[in-house]
């Protein structure tokens, strides 16, 4: 995968940049690699740094208002401190961990969403361009997709995906925003909910995931929003009944009490007061019907852009 782009901020007849990454499609946790090829322009130039960066687009909500803005979520310094000649071509390989909680954007080669990518940014003597968002492909972990492929085949259908800024409470979330999912339910909980909302927080040891439910009221339960957090290991695809699993999930969170946001700070977070569930067949073509239906140590230190001002829709 190729992402040209020509930086006219630098002036005319400035440095042009490739960066060309080994891999077009990851999964979270994965290292994306590649070389950053800069070219130069029609005269001599001071590169003071190279820097590529990891950003998404989401959304908040404050009150009924929703507003939309870029949150660069990563960055990685690739090179810099070097003069660049006249037409002189240069490559720059580098290469940066991809945080486990970065959000999935193709399910079984079914697009799920874009809503992050990779920005260059090249600093000559001052001045600094930074190229437009690059799509990258991200794929889910296999235990991501096999409790997707468990809603599928429990007859789930996608609705719509998005970014949103804040923080799920009880968690131990490391970036800015969270993924939600939402599905339609299937026939066996359709007369208990309306939809449910899926995030998934990965780490190296296993996947925390988030379900919420829109619930129906009934003539003995009242309805709303409920909420609750479970966990699965990686090594945990094996040998589970994923569709039993789940489905025990959904009939937790049918009886649960009631719970929802809570605002505070930049977006909100989600409320939760405990409840986590256990683990756990294959992951078959289910979720790719679901789908067809249809981002180390630099985490959340790592945002350049005031959380204000990328809410303001300033890209």
């Amino acid at each position: 995968m190729v992402f040209k782009r020509l930086l006219g901020k630098l002036g005319v007849g400035g440095p042009s940049v490739d960066t060309v990454l080994h891999r077009g499609t990851v999964l979270p946790g994965d290292t994306v690699s590649g070389d950053v090829l800069i070219r130069g322009g029609s005269m001599d130039v001071e590169i003071t740094e190279v820097t590529l960066e990891l950003a998404a687009r989401v959304e908040s909500e404050a009150g009924e208002e929703e507003r939309h803005g870029t949150v660069r979520f990563h960055r990685v310094v690739v090179g810099g401190g070097f003069r660049l000649a006249e037409e002189q071509e240069l490559s720059i390989p580098f290469s940066f961990p991809l945080p486990w909680e970065a959000p999935i954007t193709e399910v079984f080669g079914q697009p799920l969403s874009r809503p992050l990518g990779v920005r260059t940014q090249l600093a000559v003597a001052g001045a600094v361009d930074t190229g437009d968002l690059d799509p990258l492909m991200i794929r889910p972990l296999p235990v991501q997709e096999a409790v997707l492929d468990a809603f599928g085949r429990l007859g789930f259908g996608f609705r719509s995906t998005d970014l949103e800024l804040g923080r799920i409470r009880g968690t131990n979330q490391t970036l800015p925003f969270y993924q939600e999912i939402e599905l339609t339910p299937g026939p066996d909980h359709a007369h208990a909910m309306r939809e449910v909302e899926i995030s998934f927080l990965a780490d190296p040891a296993g996947l925390t995931v988030v379900l919420e439910a829109d619930r129906r009221g009934g003539l003995f339960s009242g309805g709303g929003d409920a909420l609750n957090i479970f966990t699965v290991g990686h090594g945990d695809v094996d040998g589970t009944d994923f569709a039993a699993l789940v489905d025990s999930w959904l009939r937790q969170l049918a009886e649960r009490r009631s719970g929802g946001f809570l605002g505070g700070g930049h977006g909100h977070e989600r409320k939760s007061d405990g409840g986590h569930g256990g683990v756990g067949a294959g992951i078959g073509g289910a979720v790719a019907g679901l789908a067809a239906g249809v981002v180390g140590g630099m985490v959340a230190a790592e945002i350049v852009d005031e959380i204000g001002d990328a809410l303001g829709g300033d890209d």
